[in-house]
């Protein structure tokens, strides 16, 4: 191809990077909030809870799955000058990014116990498991597939301060991914060396057409969890 070498990280572990901190976060303000009796009493602070829970859960789940599908479907090859992001990379550069909306969030969590106990803290955790069905629906399509999906690192859109993502330099380290072409044109493995804020929004806006490699490409296994 003759597009010039790009970052690419993968779908799934962006959709999976909020989960684990909103998951945490969440069960930890609903134990804390718990605690106090509220306005409303804690049975009522709960059980409302626990419906925002599965409620949120379902949303965040099934939201812009068309936009996934769609981007899905317009997916190119990556080409051999493409470099695939480590998928500790990608975690920890989303999560950076988002440690202050992730500590708001908390806080905010926190602060909605004094009129419903535990209710802010369950919302928080069902959106993180929500996350991890997106993410695992993701999965079964590029089991089903047999190919994994992953966007241009700086096509993701602005961070959350609205700055541009800058650019860093990037090491090879593997051989060319499995299924995503020839030798002479597969993707290689890479660790940026450098810190980018990274958009956490793989189907937003601001993101580029999908490209797709092989299912053995990367350090992470469908649904963007570790390998093993």
């Amino acid at each position: 191809m003759a597009r010039g070498g790009q970052a690419l990280a993968r779908v799934a572990v962006i959709v999976r990077a909020g989960a684990a901190p909103l998951w945490w976060l969440g069960l930890t303000a609903a134990a804390a909030g718990a605690l106090l009796p509220g306005l409303t009493g804690r049975r009522i602070g709960l059980l409302s809870g626990a419906a925002l829970f599965l409620v949120t859960a379902a949303a965040v789940a099934t939201v812009r799955r068309g936009r996934h599908t769609r981007l899905i479907a317009g997916a190119t090859r990556a080409a051999r000058a493409d470099f695939l992001q480590d998928r500790a990379v990608t975690v920890r550069l989303w999560r950076r990014s988002r440690r202050w909306w992730l500590l708001g969030a908390f806080l905010a969590a926190l602060a909605s116990s004094f009129a419903l106990p535990g209710a802010g803290g369950l919302w928080l955790a069902g959106a993180g498991a929500g996350l991890w069905l997106r993410a695992g629906w993701l999965g079964r399509l590029e089991r089903t597939e047999e190919t994994l999906w992953w966007v241009p690192v700086d096509r993701l859109g602005a961070g959350p301060a609205g700055r541009t993502p800058r650019r860093t330099r990037a090491t090879a380290n593997g051989a060319a991914a499995n299924g995503a072409g020839s030798a002479e044109n597969g993707p290689r493995e890479h660790r940026p060396t450098g810190h980018r804020p990274m958009g956490p929004r793989p189907v937003g806006p601001g993101s580029a057409g999908y490209r797709s490699t092989g299912i053995a490409a990367g350090d992470a296994a469908p649904g963007g969890a570790r390998r093993r």
